[in-house]
């Protein structure tokens, strides 16, 4: 499946990758708060993450034997590496 955009250094927003994909957490477009929510849900810079599906605009993501449902704004603002190089 291609991807809809791609960011530099090869990252790609959370939103636009496909369901199954891997990938580590390079960046968190956004401020404070979000880092710290982000962080209290045991997702950091270097977590490598499973998207799991899609729910509406949202999505569920797999962390380290966790699930964590995301709003589709909080999925545009994670800017991710892929692990599988498939993606």
């Amino acid at each position: 499946m291609a991807l809809k955009s791609t960011l530099s250094d090869d990252l790609v927003k959370l939103s636009d990758l496909p369901v199954g994909s891997r990938a580590a957490i390079k960046r968190v477009k956004g401020g404070r708060l979000l880092v710290h929510r982000l962080l209290s849900l045991g997702l950091r810079t270097g977590s490598e993450i499973e998207l799991l599906q899609r729910r509406g605009s949202g999505v569920v993501v797999a962390c380290q034997g966790s699930r964590v449902a995301l709003g589709a704004g909080v999925a545009e603002k994670l800017l991710l590496s892929p692990v599988d190089k498939t993606v």
